[in-house]
């Protein structure tokens, strides 16, 4: 008998319901409405509004992703701590404040470098902090209360959420921030971080009493930090993984800090008007995001292995969008920019929301109860990917520009080797799942993990 996508689990029973998955993903767009400010939007008036050189917040950034580092302590601090809740709480609000901090360097910036960087580094350094007890402890959370035939849908939503966070937070702070002024982006920043916290608080309340999966209890716990750790290295699939993820989300990220001043110094753009672009970005993922999910729920129980398809033809479509970006720097102001990054958007959310779908099933497998520490593995690799991407991406356009005295050349130059990048994610992700055991799944399959072909 088909049941609703939307109805819960009966009362007592294990395991979260649609309705619990939901209220989590709005942690999940509450994480993400405070981070696109400081990533995009901040970055964007330091290069254009301030004219400082790009590796100035390219080296800020790589602060807080080189602190993300930790995340598997806050990982296995949340297996072992009895509350996955506080981790999650405490989190954002340190994130929210140390983003309206963040906010504020522009002001001290515009006074003396040296005053501005005594505002930012302690400003990222609190941001990395907040992202990695929060997010991971979130994610461990949603792996070890979803049931295994829903934590890829689960997965798909919670992602698809955090998205539209970040869509509705570009657009709306877009036009708050017009007509744009260092105090206004103060402002706007310190209330976002003040109603994501609020939407966070109801949307946890409650969860963590939902009956604990049977298969988490029959796990030993990790008898120490290393134990735990081992754990998952020894694990060939799961150090597969690792890879991947590091060297796809260093393929994405290289052009993350680097977008809005390409859309500013190459199409005139405007920064609310590079903010929405960003939006535009995001609007492709949920679609991309969306058509992976979908496919799952109908076609996941016939063909196990679609989400594999959708992380290798999302890698490769990535890979082809941004040979175009390259090819578009020669040809602004008339390139269809705004179609460029919409089609990105789409392929980066169709590699993404597959390969969250097997890391969801992949952080229950181990021999030990710790999903916190797998999802902090891959979280660090994500991590260190996105430090080492934005650095590098802003690092390349400094020497393309000096050594070329073009814009364009230097912008195409970071792009085309984005692009090979996402060509060699494209080669790993083929050999994701190649060495798993077979094992037989749950009648109500949903995507779940990349089988063995």
């Amino acid at each position: 008998m088909r049941t609703s996508l939307f109805r819960q689990h009966p009362p007592g029973s294990a395991g979260l319901g649609w309705l619990d998955i939901v209220r989590l993903g709005l942690v999940q767009a509450a994480l993400g409405a405070i981070v696109v400010l400081t990533n995009s939007t901040l970055n964007r008036v330091l290069i254009v509004e301030l004219g400082l050189a790009a590796v100035i917040p390219g080296l800020l950034v790589g602060i807080h992703y080189a602190v993300q580092i930790s995340r598997p302590v806050w990982g296995h601090r949340s297996d072992t701590g009895g509350s996955r809740q506080r981790w999650i709480l405490g989190g954002l609000a340190l994130l929210g404040l140390s983003g309206t901090m963040a906010a504020a360097s522009p002001l001290a910036f515009a006074h003396s470098q040296a005053l501005g960087l005594l505002v930012a580094i302690p400003a990222y350094v609190l941001i990395g902090v907040g992202i990695g007890a929060s997010g991971t402890s979130l994610l461990a959370l949603l792996a070890t209360r979803t049931a295994p035939e829903r934590r890829a849908t689960a997965a798909t939503i919670t992602w698809m959420m955090m998205i539209a966070g970040i869509v509705v937070t570009s657009i709306i702070t877009g036009f708050l921030l017009e007509p744009y002024s260092h105090l206004r982006l103060i402002v706007v920043t310190a209330a976002t971080g003040a109603v994501a916290f609020a939407i966070a608080c109801l949307a946890v309340r409650g969860v963590e009493r939902r009956p604990a999966l049977p298969e988490a209890s029959q796990r030993p716990a990790a008898a120490s930090f290393r134990d735990s750790l081992a754990d998952v290295w020894q694990d060939r699939q799961a150090r597969i993984f690792t890879l991947f993820v590091f060297l796809s989300m260093l393929a994405y990220s290289t052009q993350d800090l680097i977008l809005e001043p390409f859309a500013g110094l190459m199409f005139g753009m405007t920064p609310g008007q590079s903010t929405r672009l960003s939006g535009t970005q995001h609007a492709g993922m949920l679609l991309g995001m969306a058509i992976v999910g979908i496919s799952g729920w109908l076609y996941g129980r016939r063909n196990p292995a679609i989400a594999r398809h959708f992380i290798v033809w999302g890698c490769a479509g990535s890979g082809l969008a941004l040979a175009a970006l390259a090819l578009s720097a020669s040809h602004a102001p008339v390139w269809p920019l705004q179609a460029n990054i919409f089609l990105l958007g789409l392929m980066n959310g169709a590699f993404a929301v597959a390969a969250i779908g097997t890391m969801m099933q992949l952080a229950g497998q181990g021999s030990k109860k710790n999903a916190g520490m797998r999802m902090g593995v891959w979280g660090a690799a994500q991590a260190i990917a996105f430090g080492l991407g934005g650095l590098l991406g802003t690092i390349a356009f400094d020497l393309g520009r000096w050594a070329t005295g073009l814009d364009s050349t230097a912008f195409a130059l970071v792009f085309g080797g984005e692009a090979a990048l996402f060509l060699l994610s494209t080669l790993l992700a083929l050999r994701i799942g190649s060495s798993r055991r077979a094992a037989p799944e749950p009648e109500s399959y949903i995507p779940g993990p990349i089988a063995a072909e």
